[in-house]
Formats: structure tokens, sequence, C-alpha cells
């Protein structure tokens, strides 16, 4: 009996530590305020851990994905269940190389036609790494829309946010225009962690 009241009070204590860690997602207040953003264009290093669900008009799939930036470099991986068909994605300046996890890693200097290719869905991954933070990409024209905005054909929709370091981050967003529809649901931030990779 002692024991059993031992073990309740040691599974209490560790969902209370566990939901003490955990970021609370944040509906967004009121519209989408770029001026409170801008500040995220100087972010060096960030990275998550989340979950996307992309669907086209004859495709559609999901994966857990884990993405770390740095100054001239993003590296994505993206796996089914449990880790399973790892693909792991490195942008560095104009160069994408994609690795299967069969040691026959594959490179092109055309990113996002690559990417299609490969993944069979037109992803636009150069202007993802802006609007996953919460940005515009800088050297294209945008819309603010009530939350979020368009951009090059696009609707960048931020569904609801989460606190990290004193920043508003984005916790779900929705990317889509016609021919696709990408949902992203990101689980952890780390922001200029000097250990991100």
């Amino acid at each position: 009996m002692v024991e059993n009241k031992i073990k309740l009070a040691v599974v209490g204590l560790i969902v209370l530590l566990l939901s003490a860690c955990s970021s609370v997602p944040i509906e967004p207040e009121g519209r989408y305020d770029m001026q409170t953003k801008e500040s995220l264009y100087k972010l060096e290093r960030w990275s998550f851990d989340g979950r996307v669900a992309i669907t086209g008009k004859k495709d559609a799939w999901s994966a857990s994905i884990a993405w770390a930036h740095k100054a001239s470099e993003e590296k994505i991986k993206l796996a089914g269940p449990l880790g399973q068909g790892a693909t792991f994605i490195q942008l560095t300046g104009d160069r994408v190389t994609i690795d299967r996890g069969d040691n026959k890693p594959q490179t092109s200097t055309q990113p996002e036609l690559f990417i299609n290719q490969q993944l069979g869905l037109f992803v636009p991954v150069q202007s993802l790494r802006y609007w996953v933070i919460g940005v515009p990409e800088p050297s294209s024209h945008f819309n603010v829309t009530p939350t979020g905005f368009t951009q090059s054909g696009w609707l960048i929709d931020y569904k609801q946010t989460q606190s990290v370091n004193d920043r508003a981050m984005p916790y779900k967003i929705t990317v889509s225009n016609e021919q696709l529809k990408l949902k992203l649901i990101i689980d952890q931030w780390v922001l200029n962690d000097a250990t991100a990779e």
C-alpha cells in the first residue's frame, strides 16, 4: 500500500516537472504585426522539432521534422513513424544535398526544383526558412493578412504561437496555395543556441 502511494507520488512529480518544462501554445492576439517580428531576422541560429503534413492535388504525406539553421546552412531531417525512412536535406547557399540514408547523397545547384523532384511536391524551401520563424522572405514583396501574410503566391497563416525566450514564436503554421497545403506544428524551439546543430 505504501509502495503504491510512493509510485503514485513519483509519477505525479514527473508529470508536474514535464508540464513545467513545456510551453503552452497561445492564440495569436489581434493582427499579425510585422514590426514586432523584425528582430527575428537577426536570429543567427535556431532549431526546432515538430511535425509536418503536406497535401498536394495527387499526393499527401506526413513526417516528423527537425530543422537546424545557422548563418549559411540549413539542415532538415524528415522521418516517418518511429524514425523510419529518414531523409536528410542540407542547404548551403544555392546548393542542396539530399541523403535518404542509403549512403548515396545527391546534390544539385537548383534547390527547390531538386527537392520538388525528390519529394514529388513543390515546397518553397528557400522562403520557408523565413516563414517558419514568423517573417516574410526579405527579398520579395508581401501583404499582411490578419493572421500572417501572402508572399509569392502563398498564404502563410500563423494559427497559434508559443512563448520562447520572451519571444512569440510559431506553434501552428499553415502554408498554402492552389496546389499544396503544408501544416507545421513546432513542438520545441531552441533560439541562438551555440550547441544547436
